[in-house]
């Protein structure tokens, strides 16, 4: 019989924190739990104030705890998807016995080289969070595209090229500090474009070319694929948080009135809403019992004129990938963000690719009454929980109590005890080593190295941080471009009156 274990996984985002429990048997993903959690003391994905960040995340376990009848130990949780910047490393290794395949186990020592090798000015300001194979040659005759292509080649050498993912190491060392505060491990820390891309993209599309957009709540990041390898990661600093300001000052709401608002009432391109442009919301102040009405369409041109300035952010992005002549498949969407009406629909427009909604692959996991799991917002924690699943020692918990509550049972049994079916594969026993047992090295490595003040709110009419960048971009393509978002983002509120 195969053992039983349990990996949790919690997706750290500005606005939310989103917990997943799966349980795992043999090559089975079932999904047991999910829920989000308004998150506190997170700005653009990354941990500013560990101790508040601690609290919502330590009811979240808590509350997962009491309804499964488990203890988690630890938890999955991914890296920072902002100030992520790209580099190029290469490393090359003699072979000791040329007349032998190349193994897969050659491959992540040559990874490991290079991101070993790769100079970090600062190492007590920056980490890498991630590598990804390019390419790789044998011999420098044979070039190969990716690791399955070289695994079983014979050759003298082995030499491969690698884009290294460096960000800052204080978000990452924040982490630690909340999770410790909050009582638990840290099991696996993931970079997550990876991860989400394995939630909702197909083989088909990874190989042919597509941009995966995720639209956070203070982040929406850029993931591009191409003959199956990750190829392009980048990352602006706004997302549906900013929507909801811009409804918050120009209607007069307070925050949470106006998120609600944004996530009952949404949606892009209002002379696309039909009867629903026709509609007025009618705000009741208990207080006093006066009350205010907002007309749906007034709302839906506040929504559109934002979003489209985040899809102009995001088209300039691609295009400076260099792959925008190369997504056969175009874009999918996902995240939180990504559920706005018509939101597909004006990124179709403005962009001329083909656009779906990245939902979390069902045929990945099963998820039986296991509310909010398949929707745009979870797929960062099914991302990582399929990423943890490889590490067969993994187990998050201590142990599960039956229904009466009386005598716990036993944790997953050891993988030392386990049968030989549900052992690491080959090529893993080199992984790092845990307070919880040995770390299997993924396809994305993320080595063990050496190891803001938050900003007011600004009116809405004041050109800020998001004009600002929107401007530095685009004097790159020249002043008609720039131009013409200086007219959108200031007379935004203007030509709304």
């Amino acid at each position: 019989m195969q053992a039983e274990r349990y990996i949790a996984a919690a997706d750290l985002g500005s606005s939310k924190i989103a917990l997943s429990v799966a349980k795992i048997v043999g090559d089975d993903i079932q999904v047991i739990y999910y829920k989000e959690t308004p998150s506190d003391g997170i700005r653009y994905s990354c941990v500013l104030n560990p101790k508040r960040a601690a609290v919502p995340l330590r009811a979240a376990i808590q509350e997962a705890e009491e309804e499964l009848n488990i203890k988690i130990l630890q938890v999955v949780v991914g890296l920072p998807r902002y100030d992520v910047r790209q580099e190029i490393a290469s490393a090359r290794m003699e072979r000791s016995d040329p007349d032998t395949c190349i193994t897969k186990e050659e491959v992540n020592t040559l990874k490991s080289i290079a991101i070993d090798s790769y100079p970090i000015a600062d190492e007590t300001k920056e980490e890498i969070y991630g590598a990804v194979a390019q390419s790789f040659s044998a011999d420098e005759e044979l070039v190969c595209a990716s690791e399955h292509d070289v695994v079983g080649v014979t050759a003298d050498a082995l030499e491969g090229n690698f884009k290294v993912f460096v960000g800052a190491h204080k978000p990452v060392s924040n982490i630690d500090i909340m999770l410790n505060d909050t009582g638990v491990a840290p099991a696996r820390k993931f970079f997550l474009p990876n991860a989400v891309a394995r939630a909702v993209l197909t083989d088909g599309e990874k190989e042919n070319g597509v941009a995966l957009v995720e639209i956070g709540a203070g982040v929406t990041s850029l993931t591009i694929y191409r003959g199956k390898i990750l190829r392009h990661y980048s990352a602006i600093p706004f997302g549906g948080r900013v929507i909801t300001t811009d409804i918050k000052y120009e209607c007069g709401f307070n925050e949470q009135l106006a998120e609600n608002i944004k996530l009952a009432f949404g949606a892009c391109l209002p002379d696309k809403l039909q009867s629903l442009a026709d509609k007025v919301i009618q705000i009741n102040d208990d207080e006093n019992g006066s009350y205010e009405q907002l007309p749906v369409k007034y709302l839906s041109e506040i929504i559109t004129c934002r979003t489209r300035e985040i899809v102009e952010a995001v088209l300039f992005q691609i295009q400076d990938s260099g792959y925008a002549d190369k997504l056969r498949n175009g874009i999918v969407l996902t995240g939180g963000g990504a559920n706005l009406v018509n939101v597909a629909t004006l990124i179709k427009e403005m962009s001329g690719y083909t656009v779906r909604m990245g939902y979390p692959r069902s045929q990945n996991f099963s998820a039986g009454g296991c509310a909010g799991v398949g929707e745009t917002s979870a797929a960062a924690t099914i991302g990582m929980i399929l990423e943890a699943k490889k590490d067969f020692r993994l187990n998050c918990i201590e142990d599960v109590l039956p229904e009466n509550g009386t005598e716990p049972l036993p944790a997953a049994q050891e993988a030392t005890d386990a049968p030989a079916a549900e052992q690491a594969p080959a090529g893993q026993e080199n992984a790092q080593q845990t307070l919880f047992g040995p770390e299997y090295v993924p396809e994305v490595l993320v080595p063990n190295r050496k190891k803001k003040k938050e900003k007011t709110q600004k009116e809405a009419k004041t050109p800020g941080k998001f004009v600002t960048w929107i401007r530095q971009q685009t004097s790159r393509v020249g002043e008609a471009v720039e131009g013409a978002f200086d007219s959108t983002v200031g007379g935004l509120f203007d030509d709304m009156k």
